[in-house]
C-alpha cells in the first residue's frame, strides 16, 4: 500500500529527498548521490514519488515505476508558491510534497522512451531551421551594409546568388567571398533539414495515430509528430475543450465580481503544438484554401466579420478539439459540414 509520499529535488549528482505520510507528517529528509538514490529507492516499499517536471524527470519517472513506485510529475510553476521563505534543495523537496498533496493539483503525464525519441527528432529539425534562419539573416545584414535590401525568406537566395555573380558588382571581393561561404553553410543546413523532414515523414507513417491525424486539413507529418511526442494520452482529458485549454488556445480570464472578462489567447500550454495548429489553420484561410470553405458555414461567417488571425485561432481551437475526438474514438477526420449535410 502506497502510504508514503517522497518528494525528490532532482539534480545531476546530488538528490534531496523529503519523505512524508499522506497526511503530511515528516518521516525523513535525505541528501543522496546518484547511485545512493537508486539503491535507496529500490529498498523502499512502494510509495508515491513526486518530482518536478524538468529535464531528466521523465527518465527518473520510468526508473521509479520499474521499482514499483507510483510517480507524479508537477510543473515547476505549481511548486513555487509552496516554497517556505528561503529557497534551497531541501525546501524545494518539501514544497514538492506539499503541492502534490493538494487535492486540486494537476500532474504531468510521464513520457515513454519512444515519445522522448520523437521529441528529440522534432527538436533536431527545429534547431536546424533556426540555425539556417540565423545564417540567412546574417547574409541579408551583410548585403544591407552595402546598400542591398533583400526581402525576408529563403526563396530570395537565388537573387543573392545572382547579385554575387554579377561581373560589375559593387561588392568588394572579400565580402563576396564571405557571402558565398554563408550561402554554402545555408545549403548544408537545407540538405540536413530535408533529411530530417524525410525521417519525420517516415516516423509519422509508422503509427495509426499519426496517420489518422494527417487526414485533417492543415495537419501534416510535423504537427502529427508533435502531438504524439508532446501531448499526454487523450484519455487524460475529459473532453476536447480541455485539450484545447491545455494547449493555451482559450481566452485569458480577468473575471471578478461575477462579471466575466475574457482577454487574448492565454498561451499557457504546449507551445509547439499550439503554433503548428495556428499555422495549419492559417493555411486553410489563404485565398486558395478559402475555396474549400462552404458558404454559410461558421468559418465563412467569421471570415466575413473578424480579423484573419482571430479566425485562425478559433479554427485552431476547433482543430484541437477534433484531434481529441479522432484519437479517443480512433476515427479519421470527418468534415463537420459534410457530416451535417449527410
Amino acid at each position: 500500500m502506497k502510504d508514503m509520499m517522497i518528494g525528490v529535488d532532482l539534480a545531476k549528482s546530488v538528490f534531496v529527498l523529503h519523505g512524508a505520510s499522506m497526511t503530511g507528517q515528516v518521516k525523513f529528509r535525505k541528501k543522496l548521490s546518484r547511485s545512493q538514490f537508486l539503491k535507496f529507492m529500490a529498498d523502499q516499499s512502494p510509495a508515491v514519488v513526486v518530482m518536478e517536471s524538468c529535464g531528466s524527470a521523465h527518465y527518473w519517472a520510468r526508473q521509479m515505476m520499474e521499482l514499483g513506485h507510483k510517480v507524479r510529475l508537477i510543473a515547476p510553476q505549481y511548486v513555487r508558491p509552496f516554497v517556505k521563505r528561503q529557497k534551497n534543495d531541501a525546501a524545494d523537496a518539501e514544497a514538492i510534497v506539499i503541492a502534490a498533496q493538494r487535492p486540486e493539483m494537476r500532474f504531468v503525464e510521464p513520457k515513454s522512451e519512444l515519445q522522448q525519441a520523437k521529441a528529440v527528432l522534432f527538436r533536431a529539425r527545429e534547431r536546424l531551421v533556426h540555425q539556417r534562419t540565423e545564417l540567412v539573416n546574417a547574409l541579408r545584414a551583410v548585403l544591407y551594409e552595402y546598400g542591398h535590401t533583400i526581402p525576408q525568406g529563403i526563396v530570395h537566395l537565388k537573387r543573392i546568388e545572382a547579385l554575387l555573380d554579377e561581373s560589375n558588382s559593387d561588392l568588394p571581393s572579400l565580402v563576396r567571398e564571405e557571402c558565398r561561404d554563408l550561402l554554402a553553410q545555408i545549403g548544408e543546413k537545407t540538405v540536413r533539414i530535408e533529411a530530417k523532414m524525410k525521417k519525420i515523414k517516415e516516423v509519422a507513417a509508422e503509427t495509426d495515430a499519426t496517420r489518422r491525424l494527417q487526414t485533417m486539413p492543415g495537419v501534416g507529418p510535423i504537427t502529427a509528430l508533435a502531438v504524439e511526442a508532446f501531448a499526454p494520452a487523450m484519455a487524460s482529458f475529459k473532453r476536447g475543450r480541455d485539450f484545447a485549454a491545455w494547449l493555451g488556445l482559450v481566452p485569458r480570464q480577468h473575471s471578478t465580481g461575477g462579471k466575466e472578462r475574457l482577454g487574448r489567447v492565454s498561451k499557457a500550454g504546449q507551445v509547439d503544438i499550439r503554433q503548428l495548429l495556428i499555422i495549419g489553420a492559417m493555411s486553410r484561410l489563404t485565398w486558395l484554401g478559402r475555396k474549400a470553405i462552404p458558404e454559410g458555414s461558421w468559418l465563412a461567417r467569421m471570415l466575413g466579420r473578424k480579423p484573419k488571425m482571430l479566425v485562425a485561432i478559433a479554427l485552431a481551437n476547433k482543430m484541437a478539439r477534433a484531434i481529441w475526438a479522432m484519437l479517443t474514438k480512433k476515427e479519421d477526420y470527418r468534415d463537420p459540414a459534410l457530416a451535417t449535410a449527410a
